[in-house]
């Protein structure tokens, strides 16, 4: 029996995210999440999706898992009640989202110990993301140390961008010294999109440009060429480029200075600001972008107000990346919002024919959980609203390199 199983794993600072796939068919077996990790009333959903547990449909649990190893257990015990265990010789390798790896990590890498202290070393990057990506590696490891464990980066898909790109025009000799370059993030999912919306058109993904826009609470854009990218919207941390639910996006850096001096902020509470307090959130008051819809739709002139900033931002990435790019075949939205506002993406591209984009309005106002193309017959360029799986890409991905 060839091993054609892989467990992914997206551990952040509380809660683990986990789905086990067979990618001899990339069907899915097992889904789950563990959530409010080192509380009392932790939870862990569990859902089988073959087999005769499937049939009982969802399973949850509260009650306190102390830490990372214990949820990992509890997500072993899990898939063992229901013949999909971790000790399984079908299960090949188990992938891991990664938020941050830097320059040195331009492709999924298995782990060893070399790897998982590089993974440490980029902590200072990603201070909120990678520690919590480590411990998951780690007990990972410990449970189950026979078989490939596997980094899939967000960073990666963006490490093709030109280096006049990825450089920000400070001193250079600062810039190398504290790895102040822009980076890019939602990179599995970019990957995804761009390769699945190259098979929507029934072109080859060398022959196809397309600009992505990953809209969901953090949201992205990307300009891919043939594959690869040339462009991205998100830096150094994922606080550069669009207007999202609670970050800021592109900001003069002289407000920082502004707040700190005038304002008497501190860098935490402006970190906190720009980070958790903005985007449309700190315009309107709500950062669920139905909720923002509703209220503009009732009159609300804040909420008006916060969907006009949010789609000015994406007509201007869209502008840029079409003169990045030069051609562009498809745009493509993905995501919570990108995939299910419809609102969003007729404003977005409202005005765009002389960039050939036109919408074919009934088509773009059907709910659809398929992969489709909304543009009118006559566009020059195809719009497609494409739903992402990121966990798809990372087992993908991970079961490519341990088969290779």
């Amino acid at each position: 029996m060839t091993a054609s199983r892989v467990l992914v794993l997206n551990s952040g600072s509380s809660s683990v995210k986990y789905q086990l796939l067979d990618m001899a068919d990339r069907s899915r077996l097992a889904v789950g999440l563990v959530e409010r990790i080192g509380e009392e009333t932790s939870r862990l959903v569990h859902e089988p999706l073959t087999g005769p547990a499937s049939a009982g449909g969802k399973r949850e649990h509260v009650g306190p898992i102390a830490d990372h190893e214990a949820a990992l257990k509890a997500v072993a015990g899990e898939l063992a009640a229901d013949g999909m265990g971790l000790d399984s010789p079908e299960l090949a390798a188990v992938g891991h989202r990664v938020v941050h790896g830097g320059t040195r990590f331009t492709r999924p890498t298995v782990i060893d110990d070399e790897v998982l202290a590089e993974i440490r070393n980029l902590i200072p990057l990603a201070p909120l993301h990678n520690p919590a990506n480590v411990t998951g590696i780690e007990v990972a490891r410990s449970l189950r140390a026979d078989i490939p464990q596997v980094a899939v980066f967000d960073t990666a898909f963006h490490s093709t961008m030109p280096e006049y790109v990825a450089r920000y025009a400070i001193d250079a000799q600062v810039a190398d010294a504290y790895s102040v370059r822009r980076y890019g993030f939602h990179g599995t999912s970019h990957a995804y999109v761009s390769r699945a919306t190259a098979a929507l058109l029934g072109k080859p993904v060398e022959d196809v440009n397309v600009i992505v826009l990953h809209l969901g609470n953090g949201a992205s854009a990307s300009a891919v060429r043939g594959g690869l990218c040339v462009e991205t919207s998100m830096g150094m941390t994922p606080l550069e480029g669009l207007v999202m639910g609670t970050r800021s996006g592109d900001l003069d850096p002289a407000v920082v200075f502004h707040l700190a001096r005038v304002g008497g902020l501190s860098v935490d509470e402006i970190d906190s600001l720009l980070n958790k307090k903005s985007g449309l959130l700190g315009m309107c008051g709500d950062n669920d972008m139905r909720e923002v819809l509703r209220r503009a739709g009732e009159g609300d002139e804040a909420a008006r107000l916060a969907f006009a900033t949010y789609v000015h931002r994406l007509k201007k990435y869209i502008g840029a990346y079409s003169a990045v790019l030069g051609r562009v075949d498809a745009v493509a939205f993905t995501a919570g919002v990108g995939e299910n506002a419809h609102q969003v993406r007729e404003a977005a591209l409202d005005g765009l024919a002389e960039l050939g984009l036109a919408l074919d309005l009934e088509a773009n106002a059907a709910r659809s959980p398929q992969p489709r193309l909304v543009s009118a017959d006559y566009a020059r360029v195809a719009v497609a609203v494409v739903p992402t799986d990121e966990e798809l890409e990372i087992a993908t991905q991970a079961y490519a390199l341990v088969t290779e």
